[in-house]
Order: C-alpha cells, then sequence, then structure tokens
C-alpha cells in the first residue's frame, strides 16, 4: 500500500510539471472528448434504434456501437488536433507570445477538414449542429442572455412501402434523398468548425448555451488538473 501511495504521488508531481502541461493538456483533451462522445452518441443511438429499427438486436447493437465509437473517437481526433495545432501557431508563429484572435479559427479549420471532412451519417449531424449555433449566434441578442433550452435533435426517414393504393400517402414513391457533394462538404465542415472555435473563444457569449458548456469541457476544462484523479477518471 505504502509503495503504490508512493508511486501515486509521484505521477502527481510528473502530471503537475509546468514544462509537461501543454502536452499533458492535448491528451487530457483527447480524453475529454472521447468521453464526451459516448455520453452523447450511447443514449441517443440507443433509443433511435429502439424507435425506428426494426433489425435484429444483434444489428441493432452493432448500429449503436458503430456510432458511438465514431462520434467518440471524432471528438478526440478534433480536440487533439485543435489544441496541437493551437499549440504550434503559438510556439512557431507567434514566438511564444499570446495568441491571435484567427488562431482558433485556423486550428478549427484543420480539424473540421480532417475529422469531419468525410461526409458520412454521424458527421453530417456534428456539422449541421454547428452550423445551426454558428447561424443562430448572428441573430440580435437580448438585454439578458435567454435560458437556453434543449430540444431533441430532427430524425427523418422513407416509410416503407404502404400495403395497399389506399394507404399510399400524397407523392409517393418519394425521391431517395441526395447526400452534398464529398468535395463541397469537407470545405463546408472546415469552415463551420473554423466558425464555431473562433466564435467559443471571442464571442462565446453569442453561442448557445448547452454548446457553450460542452466546448467549455472540451477545450478549457482539460487545461487544469491537480493530480491523476481529475488528470484521467474525473475532469474535476
Amino acid at each position: 500500500m505504502a509503495a503504490m501511495d508512493h508511486l501515486v504521488q509521484q505521477v502527481n508531481a510528473l502530471i503537475l510539471r509546468p514544462e509537461l502541461h501543454d502536452i499533458l493538456a492535448i491528451l487530457k483533451g483527447a480524453r475529454n472528448g472521447f468521453v464526451y462522445g459516448v455520453k452523447v452518441r450511447f443514449p441517443h443511438a440507443l433509443i433511435m434504434s429502439i424507435i425506428f429499427s426494426r433489425a435484429p438486436l444483434k444489428e441493432r447493437a452493432r448500429f449503436i456501437y458503430k456510432a458511438t465509437k465514431q462520434h467518440a473517437l471524432n471528438l478526440a481526433k478534433f480536440v487533439t488536433i485543435y489544441k496541437t495545432v493551437l499549440l504550434m501557431q503559438r510556439k512557431v508563429i507567434n514566438q511564444g507570445q499570446k495568441e491571435k484572435s484567427w488562431d482558433t479559427f485556423i486550428a478549427g479549420l484543420v480539424g473540421g477538414w480532417f475529422v469531419f471532412g468525410n461526409r458520412n451519417a454521424v458527421n453530417e449531424q456534428i456539422v449541421l449542429y454547428v452550423v445551426s449555433r454558428v447561424v443562430s449566434s448572428m441573430l440580435p441578442r437580448a438585454s439578458l442572455p435567454p435560458s437556453s433550452a434543449s430540444s431533441a435533435p430532427a430524425t427523418s426517414s422513407i416509410p416503407p412501402a404502404p400495403t395497399s393504393k389506399a394507404l399510399t400517402p400524397p407523392g409517393y414513391p418519394y425521391p431517395k434523398t441526395q447526400p452534398p457533394d464529398s468535395a463541397v462538404f469537407k470545405v463546408y465542415a472546415a469552415i463551420a468548425w473554423g466558425a464555431v472555435m473562433w466564435l467559443f473563444r471571442n464571442k462565446r457569449e453569442r453561442l448557445n448555451g448547452g454548446m457553450v458548456n460542452s466546448m467549455q469541457y472540451l477545450y478549457l476544462d482539460s487545461e487544469v488538473w491537480s493530480g491523476l484523479r481529475d488528470f484521467l477518471w474525473h475532469n474535476k
């Protein structure tokens, strides 16, 4: 027991060394991104599979696992790239000086391009969510911050073919949804993430409260810790 306590003390001393802070903040950011991705995507995928899917349980479980894994890993990758690019800009371009206003936009642009630029169902949902927050930030602000109300994510699906002509809804059969062009979507995702990261750092009061809380957890709470416990197991 004494040996274990001594080991924990040594690890705590190591992760509290100032010269290691920037690198460890990237690692904690990746950890926070992964944890947050699991917390957000798992219940969403579970409910969607229960309500809308008629597939066997094994296929539903595979869908839940795949969607949760992709969301969690993508957030971990984005936070890692974002914080790494910020660090490189501060150390190399700004020569250790204070970060500039557009550093966050560039870091978000790079992360959005490489992580969320690949068009798939999960990435489309995330990018559309980010775009909605960027657009809503342009609305005039009230004198007092309005309370943020949570809203359920919009879903859409093509209904199955009707069993008889009498039950055929207007316009059936419906045209298949056309996804955006992959190259255009990559640019779209990069600009969206660059914009939202700039807003978070420079105009965070204009973003939705729920998104600000999640971004605080991902990008700023990962900058502080007092020991191994709140570095690895608990955020604070």
